[in-house]
């Protein structure tokens, strides 16, 4: 959930490194934090002992660059920065990140949770150790630092500490004993990279702290242990023996640091709405065969006789992502003809799951990283599934472990509340259902040829609602109902899972109560809540229940409750109070339209709110612990 940055410059005139950790931290605040800190070492060869420096602050980066003024920290090219959301002890500067051992000889940043620190620091305080915060990290600092001030190895030192510890961890270490100077990282479940360029080398836990330096990174798997100095990168593993090397390949990443900017925009979150049509570009570029009415993907599995053993579909994510799944279920349900179940990744480990043969584990993730999804698919796979991720980063750890990969191609998300990458998941699952129903017949060529030529005419539609005017439109009706106390999202069929994610765009960035039904269970309970002071938004568009959800508006009227009509269905329009007229597109394209003006209509609730929007209270953008 946090972020951590760490780097060796070699650039001439490079003498505070500070100054690129707080740099990359910065790329990095998307991920949510409450406190932040760099540890930094001289790293020529008369640096003495206790040559380890620590600035850390609680709040925001700010307060951190304040305390660096005047250049506290000068003089080092060598260190490692954190951005922390606190787990273990309250947000506090004792609490931030990096913690040393006491000796100040290393400094160590730590992403996940010690799940047996109570046990270890009781062993350590019994052993006369002192701790100075109330975190895991630290037990987990004195543990190096202990073996560290005997034998003078920080590899070696960490790779035996991560041998007593439970739980997920990513990990980095900067040490300086006896002039020698060393840098070092580790993980088991939160992302790390690392990268070497010509002015030094770099570690991370998301690749866009590294972009401005380089573009070509290797992502660790989980176990390994790096050991790394300028022109030089070794990957070794944590249960194995000392430079003992193990091979990982580096990535060649298709972002830009452009691609990371507002671009002009107040907030992320906004800038990555409006990129929605050009998303939907890259995901269906060089993917649609018109001609055969048929869909091709990137690497190996996906012909005939590779998709035909498929009897049964399992669905697992969270969040966002789940919410994409449950549209996945409707497309490949009606497409292809095969039972699909959808579940919380979170919970599917502790269900006992039953894996029938033929089954496809589908495992959507748009950082490829979530530690909820990770367990379950791995589980999946363990039980007999094939594995397929729907994911947004290439060289991932979804991607490296799962059999087939589709990229949906977003770029990089940095709103917390994702946009753009449900868009770019919606894209994925319907590609994907179309090639799974070609390949079992259940779609023949005709068929086919129509839905690629309905998903072509797609952009257009989507652009006419990614305008400055019609997201203006949206902002006065926010500015009607921002005062209401709740928020109650309709919708049926393949627009079921949108009012979910509707309600849940709204009450994550905008902290108001929004639930999310199939528009047929509102008689089975919610309909008790239906008064002046709850708006209901109903997403209608033509189609088999068109009809049925104009009844449900009915009862919403009738008991007095204001009500936000979306959708093409023109019987609809005369119900609500306010009306988004959405152009028409097939039904199972539908829901690409119909997210547009809830993401909007959150972001201006949030905004009239003067919420935080890309940095949402309690929330981060990639969940890698339970």
């Amino acid at each position: 959930m946090c972020g951590i940055v760490g780097a060796w410059m070699t650039r001439a005139g490079m003498d505070d490194i500070a100054d690129v950790l707080v740099e990359g931290l910065r790329t990095l605040e998307y991920r949510g934090y409450d406190s932040s800190g760099v540890g930094v070492v001289r790293s020529d060869p008369g640096a003495a002992p206790g040559a380890v420096r620590v600035a850390r602050k609680m709040g925001r980066l700010e307060n951190l660059e304040e305390a660096l003024k005047g250049g506290a920290l000068a003089g080092a090219n060598v260190g490692v920065g954190h951005t922390r959301w606190a787990t273990h002890g309250e947000p506090s500067d004792e609490n931030a990140h990096p913690h040393t051992d006491g000796t100040e000889q290393i400094a160590l940043v730590h992403n996940g949770i010690i799940e047996n620190y109570l046990e270890l620091r009781a062993e350590l305080e019994a052993a006369g150790v002192v701790f100075q915060s109330e975190t895991d990290t630290e037990v987990l600092t004195h543990l190096v630092g202990r073996r560290y001030a005997t034998d003078g190895d920080l590899a070696g030192s960490l790779r035996a500490a991560l041998r007593q510890v439970k739980g997920y961890y990513a990990v980095a270490v900067v040490g300086n004993r006896d002039g020698v100077t060393e840098l070092v990282c580790a993980r088991q479940g939160p992302p790390l990279c690392v990268a070497m360029f010509e002015d030094g080398v770099m570690l991370a836990s998301d690749v866009l702290a590294v972009l401005p330096h380089t573009r070509e990174v290797t992502y660790l798997s989980d176990g390994d242990l790096a050991v790394l100095s300028p022109g030089s990168v070794r990957v070794e593993r944590i249960d194995g023996e000392a430079g003992e090397a193990v091979e990982r390949v580096a990535t060649l990443v298709d972002w830009d640091t452009e691609a990371a900017n507002k671009g002009g925009y107040p907030h992320f979150m906004l800038k990555e709405i409006f990129e929605q049509s050009e998303v939907l570009g890259r995901a269906i570029h060089n993917r649609l065969l018109p001609t055969q009415g048929d869909v091709q993907f990137e690497g190996d599995g996906w012909s005939d006789p590779d998709l035909n053993g498929i009897g049964r579909v399992q669905i697992l994510a969270c969040g966002t992502a789940l919410h994409a799944g449950i549209v996945a279920r409707y497309l490949i349900e009606g497409l292809a003809r095969i039972p699909v179940e959808v579940d919380f990744a979170s919970e599917y480990r502790y269900c006992e799951p039953v894996v029938s043969p033929g089954t496809l584990a589908i495992a959507i993730s748009q950082s490829g990283e979530t530690a909820d999804t990770l367990a379950a698919m791995r589980l999946a796979r363990e039980l007999g599934a094939q594995t397929l991720a729907i994911c947004n980063v290439q060289g991932s750890t979804l991607t490296r472990d799962c059999q087939k990969t589709i990229l949906t191609h977003a770029g990089p998300e940095i709103g917390v509340a994702s946009t753009k990458a449900f868009t770019a998941q919606l894209i994925a699952a319907y590609l994907f259902a179309l090639r799974l129903g070609r390949a079992r017949r259940v779609l023949d060529e005709a068929t086919g040829a129509r839905m690629i030529e309905e998903l072509r005419h797609l952009r257009p539609k989507l652009e006419s609602l990614l305008t400055t005017e019609f997201s203006d439109s949206i902002r006065k009706i926010a500015e009607r109902h921002v005062n209401q106390n709740g928020f109650l999202f309709l919708g049926r069929g393949v627009n079921y899972p949108i009012a979910l994610e509707g309600a849940l765009k709204l009450k994550e960035i905008s902290y108001v109560h929004a639930e999310g039904y199939a528009a047929g269970e509102m008689k089975h309970g919610p309909i008790a809540l239906i008064d002046p002071g709850l708006t209901t938004l109903v997403i209608n568009t033509k189609g088999r229940v068109a009809d049925k959800v104009r009844s449900g508006i009915e009862q919403v009227r009738a008991r007095k409750g204001p009500v936000i009509v979306l959708g093409s269905d023109e019987g609809s329009w005369s119900l609500g109070d306010d009306v988004v007229k959405i152009p028409e597109t097939s039904e199972w394209l539908s829901p690409l339209l119909h997210v547009v003006p809830l993401q909007l209509f959150a972001y201006h609730v949030a905004d009239l709110k003067g919420c935080d929007i890309d940095k949402p209270r309690n929330l981060a953008k990639s969940v890698t612990v339970e």
